[in-house]
């Protein structure tokens, strides 16, 4: 099994909390071909990191060299000055430096991406570009209406910032809280926490800036929900334009018990722009780690019947 190297990418932008140039993180397992003109981009929900996508990598990385970016703000990318520069738009401008980063390295290379959560949101961002020249889109339990209620949930831990007296404790609590991922071995639980936890004065710690959470929270803790609803749902109809204005072959998969992807919804990404190919998984939330066999296996067949 091949492991995955630490690589650095240098952003603009949003300024890092450091007052130094800006570094985005990237995990890069390499190809095992002689030869490789495919890349595929895994992209993190909303607080989690690059590793996540280990399990997938190490089949993908078969026929195709295989990024999985740290999110600014998340595992080993820099902090961001501002906190309200924790948004889309700032993410989608790192993604689009870091394609022109490998289309300088391999001028001819395709690139196919795959996005949890919010890394499904920042790939409709690019995808609905044609001049970013996505070959393939794989969005992972999101689309352009995500349901209040999921997003209240989100909210009651992320930016918490709590502490564990222990690496098990910690393992525990994440586990607690990401029950939406279906049923996991304990050795796949602590393969998916232990790179979310940092070890500082004898206490385990996330590795995010818990600052991601401000415009998260602006958002959704409002005393008037009416007029955050709106917001919401103002956002959707901007989610909806970028849809539909995707022109390249789309997978979506879906927990079946997701509670931010509504089946109505799904159902509409199959009937309207890229016409996605829906598959959904039994037993799961939100969202699918891509870690079961079934779960890998829709990812692999999707881009190597390309």
């Amino acid at each position: 099994m091949p492991a995955p190297q630490l690589q650095h990418l240098t952003v603009g932008g949003a300024a890092a909390a450091t007052g130094a140039p800006r570094r985005l993180a990237y995990w890069d397992w390499p190809c095992r071909a002689a030869e490789h003109h495919s890349v595929v981009v895994c992209v993190h929900g909303l607080s989690r990191q690059g590793l996540d996508f280990d399990t997938l990598a190490q089949t993908l990385c078969q026929s195709s060299r295989v990024i999985a970016v740290d999110v600014a703000g998340r595992g080993h990318s820099d902090w961001l000055a501002d906190p309200m520069g924790y948004q889309i738009a700032t993410y989608a401008a790192d993604m689009a430096t870091l394609l022109m980063h490998l289309r300088a390295e391999t001028p001819d290379v395709r690139i196919d991406w795959v996005g949890t959560s919010m890394g499904g949101l920042i790939g409709m961002a690019l995808a609905a570009q044609p001049q970013m020249a996505l070959r393939r889109l794989v969005l992972n339990d999101v689309g352009p209406v995500i349901q209040w209620e999921a997003l209240l949930r989100i909210g009651t831990y992320l930016g918490l910032n709590p502490s564990f007296d222990g690496e098990q404790a910690a393992v525990d609590y994440l586990a607690s809280i990401s029950a939406g991922f279906g049923p996991h071995t304990p050795e796949q639980w602590r393969a998916l926490s232990l790179p979310l936890l940092r070890q500082r004065d004898g206490r385990w710690w996330f590795h995010y800036d818990p600052a991601i959470a401000t415009p998260f929270k602006l958002m959704t803790a409002t005393a008037d929900e009416a007029a955050a609803r709106q917001i919401v749902q103002a956002g959707e109809t901007a989610l909806w334009g970028l849809y539909d204005a995707i022109q390249v072959p789309t997978l979506l998969l879906r927990g079946a018990q997701s509670d931010l992807l509504t089946p109505e919804t799904a159902q509409h990404m199959t009937q309207r722009g890229p016409k996605a190919h829906l598959v959904m998984f039994d037993g799961v939330g939100h969202a699918p780690t891509l870690m079961a066999d079934d779960q890998v296996a829709a990812v692999r067949d999707f881009f190597w019947a390309a």
